[in-house]
Protein backbone atom coordinates (compact mmCIF):
# COMPACT_ATOMS: atom_id res chain seq x y z
CA UNK A 1 0.00 0.00 0.00
CA UNK A 2 1.17 3.53 -0.75
CA UNK A 3 -0.18 7.05 -0.19
CA UNK A 4 -2.38 6.86 -3.28
CA UNK A 5 -4.03 3.68 -2.05
CA UNK A 6 -4.72 5.08 1.39
CA UNK A 7 -6.11 8.31 -0.07
CA UNK A 8 -8.59 6.16 -1.99
CA UNK A 9 -9.37 4.25 1.19
CA UNK A 10 -9.96 7.42 3.17
CA UNK A 11 -12.34 8.70 0.50
CA UNK A 12 -14.53 5.62 0.90
CA UNK A 13 -15.80 7.37 4.04
CA UNK A 14 -16.89 10.40 2.04
CA UNK A 15 -15.62 13.48 0.25
CA UNK A 16 -12.60 15.14 1.82
CA UNK A 17 -10.07 17.92 1.37
CA UNK A 18 -6.33 17.48 1.44
CA UNK A 19 -6.41 18.78 5.02
CA UNK A 20 -9.02 16.17 5.96
CA UNK A 21 -6.84 13.42 4.50
CA UNK A 22 -3.81 14.66 6.42
CA UNK A 23 -5.81 14.50 9.68
CA UNK A 24 -6.90 10.98 8.72
CA UNK A 25 -3.27 9.89 8.38
CA UNK A 26 -2.30 11.63 11.62
CA UNK A 27 -5.00 9.91 13.64
CA UNK A 28 -5.82 6.41 12.42
CA UNK A 29 -2.45 5.64 10.84
CA UNK A 30 -0.13 7.78 12.94
CA UNK A 31 1.67 4.72 14.36
CA UNK A 32 2.23 2.89 11.08
CA UNK A 33 1.97 5.11 8.00
CA UNK A 34 3.08 8.73 7.82
CA UNK A 35 2.03 11.09 5.04
CA UNK A 36 2.15 14.87 4.85
CA UNK A 37 0.97 17.45 2.33
CA UNK A 38 4.14 16.85 0.30
CA UNK A 39 2.96 13.33 -0.57
CA UNK A 40 -0.83 13.66 -0.24
CA UNK A 41 -1.37 16.39 -2.84
CA UNK A 42 0.82 14.79 -5.53
CA UNK A 43 -1.05 11.52 -4.90
CA UNK A 44 -4.40 13.28 -5.31
CA UNK A 45 -3.19 14.90 -8.53
CA UNK A 46 -2.25 11.50 -9.97
CA UNK A 47 -5.53 9.95 -8.84
CA UNK A 48 -7.42 12.78 -10.52
CA UNK A 49 -5.54 12.23 -13.78
CA UNK A 50 -6.35 8.52 -13.56
CA UNK A 51 -10.06 9.35 -13.09
CA UNK A 52 -10.08 7.54 -9.76
CA UNK A 53 -11.11 10.71 -7.95
CA UNK A 54 -12.70 13.95 -9.08
CA UNK A 55 -12.20 17.33 -7.47
CA UNK A 56 -14.45 20.33 -7.20
CA UNK A 57 -13.79 23.74 -5.72
CA UNK A 58 -15.98 24.76 -2.79
CA UNK A 59 -16.04 27.96 -0.69
CA UNK A 60 -13.93 27.85 2.45
CA UNK A 61 -15.29 28.65 5.88
CA UNK A 62 -14.24 32.27 6.47
CA UNK A 63 -11.26 31.71 4.21
CA UNK A 64 -10.11 30.90 0.67
CA UNK A 65 -11.85 28.27 -1.45
CA UNK A 66 -10.64 24.67 -1.27
CA UNK A 67 -10.72 21.49 -3.31
CA UNK A 68 -13.03 18.71 -2.24
CA UNK A 69 -12.14 15.26 -3.55
CA UNK A 70 -14.72 12.61 -4.39
CA UNK A 71 -14.10 8.91 -5.00
CA UNK A 72 -15.35 7.60 -8.36
CA UNK A 73 -16.68 4.09 -8.93
CA UNK A 74 -13.45 3.29 -10.76
CA UNK A 75 -11.54 4.56 -7.72
CA UNK A 76 -13.56 2.39 -5.35
CA UNK A 77 -13.03 -0.66 -7.55
CA UNK A 78 -9.28 0.08 -7.75
CA UNK A 79 -9.00 0.36 -3.98
CA UNK A 80 -10.96 -2.84 -3.33
CA UNK A 81 -8.77 -4.71 -5.82
CA UNK A 82 -5.65 -3.35 -4.14
CA UNK A 83 -7.04 -4.24 -0.70
CA UNK A 84 -7.66 -7.84 -1.72
CA UNK A 85 -4.28 -8.24 -3.44
CA UNK A 86 -2.11 -6.71 -0.69
CA UNK A 87 -0.03 -9.07 1.44
CA UNK A 88 -0.59 -8.26 5.14
CA UNK A 89 3.00 -7.39 5.99
CA UNK A 90 3.82 -5.37 9.09
CA UNK A 91 6.88 -3.22 8.53
CA UNK A 92 8.46 -0.81 10.94
CA UNK A 93 10.78 2.01 9.92
CA UNK A 94 12.01 3.95 12.92
CA UNK A 95 14.88 6.40 13.05
CA UNK A 96 14.23 6.51 16.79
CA UNK A 97 15.07 2.81 17.19
CA UNK A 98 18.18 3.23 15.04
CA UNK A 99 19.37 6.00 17.35
CA UNK A 100 18.55 3.88 20.40
CA UNK A 101 20.59 0.99 19.02
CA UNK A 102 23.64 3.25 19.13
CA UNK A 103 22.66 5.03 22.35
CA UNK A 104 25.96 4.01 23.95
CA UNK A 105 27.70 6.45 21.60
CA UNK A 106 25.54 9.44 22.56
CA UNK A 107 26.20 12.01 25.30
CA UNK A 108 23.67 11.70 28.13
CA UNK A 109 22.13 15.11 27.38
CA UNK A 110 21.46 14.23 23.74
CA UNK A 111 19.99 10.87 24.74
CA UNK A 112 17.59 12.55 27.19
CA UNK A 113 16.51 14.98 24.47
CA UNK A 114 15.77 12.17 22.02
CA UNK A 115 13.79 10.18 24.60
CA UNK A 116 11.79 13.20 25.77
CA UNK A 117 10.98 14.18 22.20
CA UNK A 118 9.77 10.69 21.34
CA UNK A 119 7.57 10.58 24.45
CA UNK A 120 5.97 13.89 23.42
CA UNK A 121 5.33 12.54 19.93
CA UNK A 122 3.65 9.47 21.40
CA UNK A 123 1.43 11.62 23.62
CA UNK A 124 0.46 13.77 20.62
CA UNK A 125 -0.43 10.74 18.49
CA UNK A 126 -2.45 9.17 21.31
CA UNK A 127 -4.40 12.42 21.66
CA UNK A 128 -5.15 12.44 17.91
CA UNK A 129 -6.40 8.86 18.06
CA UNK A 130 -8.60 9.67 21.05
CA UNK A 131 -10.11 12.62 19.17
CA UNK A 132 -10.74 10.44 16.10
CA UNK A 133 -12.47 7.81 18.23
CA UNK A 134 -14.99 10.43 19.35
CA UNK A 135 -16.33 10.60 15.80
CA UNK A 136 -16.29 13.09 12.95
CA UNK A 137 -17.82 16.58 12.94
CA UNK A 138 -21.25 15.06 12.39
CA UNK A 139 -20.81 12.76 15.39
CA UNK A 140 -20.51 9.65 13.19
CA UNK A 141 -18.46 6.99 15.02
CA UNK A 142 -15.53 5.21 13.33
CA UNK A 143 -16.10 1.89 11.59
CA UNK A 144 -15.30 -1.39 13.35
CA UNK A 145 -12.07 -1.69 11.34
CA UNK A 146 -11.05 1.86 12.20
CA UNK A 147 -11.71 1.16 15.89
CA UNK A 148 -9.51 -1.95 15.67
CA UNK A 149 -6.66 0.04 14.10
CA UNK A 150 -7.04 2.80 16.69
CA UNK A 151 -6.97 0.24 19.49
CA UNK A 152 -3.94 -1.47 17.98
CA UNK A 153 -2.17 1.88 17.71
CA UNK A 154 -2.94 2.77 21.31
CA UNK A 155 -1.70 -0.63 22.49
CA UNK A 156 1.56 -0.36 20.53
CA UNK A 157 2.32 3.24 21.46
CA UNK A 158 1.17 2.80 25.05
CA UNK A 159 3.53 -0.16 25.44
CA UNK A 160 6.36 1.84 23.84
CA UNK A 161 5.67 4.76 26.18
CA UNK A 162 5.73 2.50 29.23
CA UNK A 163 8.89 0.75 28.03
CA UNK A 164 10.77 4.04 27.60
CA UNK A 165 9.70 5.31 31.03
CA UNK A 166 10.67 2.01 32.68
CA UNK A 167 14.02 1.48 30.97
CA UNK A 168 15.45 4.91 30.20
CA UNK A 169 17.57 4.99 33.37
CA UNK A 170 18.94 1.52 32.69
CA UNK A 171 19.73 2.60 29.14
CA UNK A 172 21.86 5.47 30.42
CA UNK A 173 23.56 3.35 33.08
CA UNK A 174 24.27 0.65 30.55
CA UNK A 175 27.07 2.43 28.79
CA UNK A 176 26.27 5.90 27.50
CA UNK A 177 29.57 7.40 26.42
CA UNK A 178 30.36 10.85 27.69
CA UNK A 179 32.55 12.22 24.97
CA UNK A 180 35.67 10.83 23.29
CA UNK A 181 37.44 9.98 26.55
CA UNK A 182 35.15 7.02 27.27
CA UNK A 183 35.43 5.86 23.68
CA UNK A 184 39.25 5.90 23.81
CA UNK A 185 39.21 4.10 27.16
CA UNK A 186 37.01 1.31 25.87
CA UNK A 187 39.08 0.95 22.72
CA UNK A 188 42.20 0.61 24.87
CA UNK A 189 40.53 -2.03 27.00
CA UNK A 190 39.41 -3.95 23.92
CA UNK A 191 42.93 -3.82 22.46
CA UNK A 192 44.45 -5.05 25.75
CA UNK A 193 41.94 -7.88 25.83
CA UNK A 194 42.86 -8.88 22.28
CA UNK A 195 46.60 -8.89 23.14
CA UNK A 196 45.95 -10.99 26.25
CA UNK A 197 43.90 -13.41 24.20
CA UNK A 198 46.66 -13.82 21.60
CA UNK A 199 49.32 -14.31 24.31
CA UNK A 200 47.30 -16.81 26.33
CA UNK A 201 49.25 -20.06 26.64
CA UNK A 202 52.58 -18.42 25.72
CA UNK A 203 54.19 -17.28 29.01
CA UNK A 204 57.26 -15.84 27.27
CA UNK A 205 55.31 -13.75 24.80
Amino acid sequence: MDVKDLCLGALTYGDATGYDLKKFFESTFSHCFLAGYGSIYPALAELTEEKLVVARTVPGQAGPSKKLYHLTEAGRDAFLARLEATEPQHRVKSEFLVIMHFAHLLPAKRLDTVLDQHLKEIEHKLALIAAYECGDNAGKPPSSGARFVCGFGKAVMGAAQNYILTHRDALKKGGVRNGNRSTRTNRARAKASQVASRNRGYPNA
